[in-house]
């Protein structure tokens, strides 16, 4: 049940948001960014697509149905997880059996992290229809949220199962979007299509629907790319503005934004 004191932590993570400084980053090198949400999920998910039995990605990770390019995946279609009567929200999952102790205890710390900060609550799977189930597949993807059923979240054994990669693929499943690709990000960011891999400009491209729910853009969230996701020249492809030095992509963990995105989100999941 989300108590009193998660309420007040969540007014004082909004609090601390509204007095956020955008940090500056000490060194802007290709080098530095090797261990990013994106490049660790653009390395994993490298050879996706090459088997005709492969999930379709795009922006990079999110697996999407056929004719939702363009358009939220989420909003799209009713994909909300049900929220119980004490204001919890439930999401079951199931984790396989390929990973070792070590790496289930990883994902197992992931899913807790939710619960620390937010009303969302991941329970372990008891035979409910709907359900989260992590497995080593090829590379790291996610639906947005809710599909029905059994619906694969791929944590790669080698490659993605790291705490900020995981928080980054179980937010997908709550229904959220990459921070740069929400409708008002020009306003932000200058994506630097001449230093894109050719091939993969869809991965820029912007959900026009995008929730953004009343909040500002993040470029701390974990789910922001980092600026040399999909570079094919070592230039930067997503450049900070009007301050280019400003850091992207270099969040460990959910940022203050991404959890007061969860509290505002939780009022939109159905009773």
């Amino acid at each position: 049940m989300c108590s009193v004191l998660q309420i007040a932590v969540l007014t004082l993570v909004f609090c601390s948001v509204r007095s956020f400084t955008i940090q500056v980053c000490l060194s802007n090198t290709i080098d530095d960014d090797e261990f990013s949400v994106s490049t660790l999920i653009e390395k994993a998910n490298a050879n996706i697509g090459k088997d005709e039995n492969d999930p379709k990605l795009m922006f990079g990770d999110i697996v999407v149905h056929t004719g939702l390019r363009n358009a939220d995946p989420c909003t799209a279609r009713d994909c909300m997880w049900p929220k119980s009567s004490d204001g919890d929200v439930n999401v079951p999952y199931r984790i396989s059996n390929q990973y070792s102790q070590r790496e289930r205890a990883i994902i197992i710390e992931g899913l807790r992290s939710f619960s620390r900060s937010t009303c969302i609550r991941f329970i372990p799977w008891e035979n409910q229809t709907d359900f989260v189930d992590i497995q080593s597949d090829r590379g790291c993807y996610s639906y947005v949220g809710r599909i029905g059923g059994g619906q694969v979240l791929s944590l790669q054994r080698s490659g993605c199962v790291y705490h900020h990669v995981i928080q980054h693929e179980l937010l997908h499943a709550l229904g959220f979007n990459h921070e740069q690709t929400r409708s008002d990000r020009d306003e932000h960011v200058r994506i630097a299509w001449e230093n894109i891999m050719c091939g993969q400009e869809h991965n820029f491209e912007k959900v026009q629907e995008s929730r953004n729910l009343d909040t500002r853009y993040d470029y701390g969230s974990v789910m922001h790319y980092g600026r040399y996701s999909f570079s094919r020249n070592r230039e930067p492809t997503i450049v900070p503005i009007p301050d280019p030095d400003v850091c992207i992509g270099t969040a460990r963990q959910m940022s203050p934004i991404d959890i007061l995105r969860m509290a505002q989100q939780n009022n939109s999941f159905i009773l």
